[in-house]
């Protein structure tokens, strides 16, 4: 009867540990970094500032585009936002190649992204590099620094 407990006991320590164990082992914070640029790429897509806006801690820093200069808070982050879906309408996002680097509870995505937009009734591109340093807040992988600038031309 004692070793039965004693087995037992042990099956469902084991049974109440591994599982734990396994949803640890197995999270990624890469996927969760690629999962938040994603998902400000879709916000993006709506055209409304306050839809991108929560992807950026309230200290970010936005060097954009669009924009000679440096916005270092919120209000000036919008508006850069507002800016840019009056300049672009109908301002899309596409991805291309991530590299993405996890430092414990900060991050950095490198890449490239193409920006699409109506323009005089044509779709219109332009495509730029990006880096995302991101900064984990809870559960949420926050934007503390966004860069992005448009692809030079080729060198001929």
């Amino acid at each position: 009867m004692g070793l039965r407990r004693g087995v037992a006991g042990t099956l469902l320590a084991v049974a109440v540990v591994l599982p734990a164990l396994g949803t640890v082992a197995s999270a990624d914070p890469k996927n969760d970094i690629a999962a938040a640029t994603s998902e400000w790429g879709r916000a993006l897509d709506e055209d409304d500032p306050d839809k991108v806006m929560p992807f950026y801690a309230d200290d970010a820093v936005l060097w954009g585009t669009l924009s000679p200069m440096v916005r270092a808070n919120r209000a000036a982050l919008r508006d850069y936002f507002v800016t840019a879906f009056k300049v672009l309408p109908g301002l899309k996002v596409t991805f291309g190649d991530q590299f993405i680097r996890v430092y414990g509870n900060a991050a950095v995505n490198t890449g490239y992204y193409t920006f699409s937009y109506s323009k005089d009734g044509e779709v219109k591109t332009l495509p730029a590099r990006y880096s995302f340093t991101y900064m984990k807040n809870g559960e949420r992988w926050l934007i503390v620094d966004h860069h992005s600038s448009a692809m030079p031309a080729a060198p001929k």
